[in-house]
């Protein structure tokens, strides 16, 4: 079924997973589309964003936010049209930036609604570059990294939304950026479109041996969002005052236990009190929301020169986004994975 005005399709959380989610972990179910009483907007969803940090929110674990509740429509942006509004300042038609979840249609009183520019070509890149991913990348880089011209940069997912951009702002702040990846096409990606100096792919044996050749000075900034193996080989490289800006832990997701392995815990504390590194962990809209209208001044002036490039990979169909999510969460995307949940008429009117 694809997305029509008489149904809403909904992705409810139907188990809370042990591990990878699996084709249960959500539950496709449908029913009347709501109308929109007093104070409200229907919302219609054209584009849903998938993020990692979605997983946590599956989980009934200690977290920043709280967990979806079991038969509860998944959280995640949106990019919306609005269908009918009784709110004051949105009108039917309008485009806005929204957190309608995983479902075709939703009701809004407008708190936390954007509009967007209604004439933009590319609207699905308010979830991207410049949404909450490339928010993530320039605030955790220009706030917490504070990269200065000639240091080195490492960042591991390096051509994740977010990894991208971190890569290519810290390029144009004058800094070599060496880039962490899985897979070849991805790594020649990060070098010969997005500028890197340098990428390693992840699966290589000697991924530690690798990016010691790569960063023959050191390490002056690790914009953290991986962990696992790629923290491990990043740490003994990290020089006096390295700065880590820490805004995910992907590899981790999925784990039900510890990793193997001695306790690492105090060689990392070592490390950190040895070199003074700062780490840092970030919650972006809860740390540096104020410095929004900064970033997307500065990212929109970038984007409009062609100093940032952006990749987007869009899959059709909300049935989709299950499937999509899971590979999302074991590396399988390149770039900003997103769901296109309705029809694109922004883009073909």
């Amino acid at each position: 079924m694809t997305q029509n005005d008489k149904t809403n399709r909904q992705l409810v959380l139907a188990e809370r997973p042990k591990g990878e989610p699996t084709k249960d972990t959500l539950n496709l179910v449908a029913g009347d589309i709501p109308a929109a009483g007093a104070n409200q907007m229907l919302l219609r969803t054209e584009y849903l964003s998938l993020d990692p940090y979605m997983r946590g929110r599956m989980s009934y674990a200690l977290s920043y936010a709280d967990p979806v509740k079991i038969n509860d429509v998944m959280i995640g942006g949106t990019v919306a049209q609005v269908v009918t509004s009784h709110v004051d300042g949105f009108a039917s038609g309008d485009w806005v930036l929204s957190f309608n979840g995983w479902q075709d249609y939703a009701l809004s009183d407008g708190a936390g609604v954007a509009k967007l520019d209604q004439s933009g070509t590319h609207p699905s890149w308010a979830l991207g570059v410049l949404g909450m991913p490339g928010f993530t990348a320039w605030a955790g880089l220009t706030q917490i990294g504070m990269p200065k011209a000639g240091e080195t940069i490492v960042v591991a997912a390096a051509t994740g939304p977010v990894g991208a951009t971190v890569g290519q702002i810290g390029k144009l702040l004058g800094c070599r950026v060496v880039g962490i990846a899985g897979g070849a096409e991805k790594c020649s990606f990060a070098v010969d479109e997005l500028g890197f100096d340098a990428c390693i792919n992840h699966k290589a044996e000697d991924l530690a041996e690798q990016l010691t050749e790569a960063t023959p000075d050191g390490i002056d900034v690790y914009f953290e969002n991986v962990g696992g193996k790629v923290l491990d080989a990043v740490i003994p490289l990290l020089n006096p005052n390295a700065r880590v800006p820490v805004c995910g832990i992907v590899s981790q997701y999925n784990a039900t236990k510890l990793p193997d392995g001695p306790d690492r815990m105090n060689w990392l504390m070592g490390q950190i009190l040895r070199k003074k590194i700062k780490m840092q962990g970030f919650i972006i809209y809860d740390d540096f929301g104020h410095l929004y209208a900064d970033f997307a001044k500065e990212m929109s002036g970038w984007i409009e020169s062609g100093k940032v490039k952006y990749h987007e990979e869009i899959i059709d169909g909300l049935e989709n986004a299950p499937a999509a999510f899971i590979g999302l969460l074991n590396g399988e995307n390149f770039g900003k994975r997103v769901i296109r949940v309705g029809p694109n008429t922004k883009e073909t009117t």
